[in-house]
């Protein structure tokens, strides 16, 4: 299965390595969580995987859809809770890149969409006075919210770039966590490189 995939994914790059314009392209991304919220104190990066698909060329500007998918992990070593904690940040959003002669490496973009994040929480420890043994059980809860997406890429070739961004996400209010900016706010700064297909 893994070499099908590999043949796969190098028919389609050797196919559109001849195209004059990609419309397509891949993007793996390192997330830093920023700012004094429960993100940006309490997770790290671990990685975002990216697509982007330009469907509409008007002169120097371009109109797309992007999709990515992130994840960022709080553990128990660097936690005060005693259990580990991985969000899985799935982005769908409509963006809009400039693409003018002027800047013909630099492409700046504005994005906006929504933000799906599933917290799962594992080795959580639980007591059960009928059975001593300790039990470990795991848990999940999905958020979600707008999602503002600054960016700026450079082309290192004609194919590869390398790709610097901001994601800010408004999470909707939830009856469980009082609405506050260090609950509903989330900062990440997202730098990594991309190849158009």
């Amino acid at each position: 299965m893994k070499q099908k995939l590999l043949i796969a994914l190098l028919l389609a790059l050797s196919l559109t390595s001849f195209s004059q314009e990609s419309k397509f392209s891949i993007e793996l991304n390192y997330p830093i969580p920023a700012d004094k919220n429960f993100v940006g104190q309490n997770y790290n990066g671990i990685i975002d995987l990216g697509f982007k698909y330009r469907f509409v060329e008007l002169g120097v500007v371009n109109i797309g859809a992007s999709l990515n998918g992130g994840i960022i992990k709080n553990s128990k070593k660097d936690a005060v809770q005693p259990f580990d904690v991985t969000a899985y940040n799935i982005q769908p959003r409509i963006f809009v890149e400039l693409d003018d002669d002027l800047l013909s490496k630099l492409h700046p973009s504005i994005g906006l969409g929504y933000s799906f994040m599933v917290f799962k929480a594992s080795g959580i420890t639980t007591y059960n006075p009928e059975n001593p043994a300790i039990q470990t059980s795991s848990t999940s809860e999905i958020q979600g919210g707008i999602n503002l997406n600054l960016a700026a890429s450079y082309d290192v070739t004609q194919k590869f770039f390398a790709i610097i961004q901001y994601d800010f996400i408004k999470l909707s209010d939830t009856n469980e966590v009082p609405e506050t900016n260090y609950n509903t706010h989330i900062n990440v700064i997202k730098i990594g490189i991309g190849y158009r297909i």
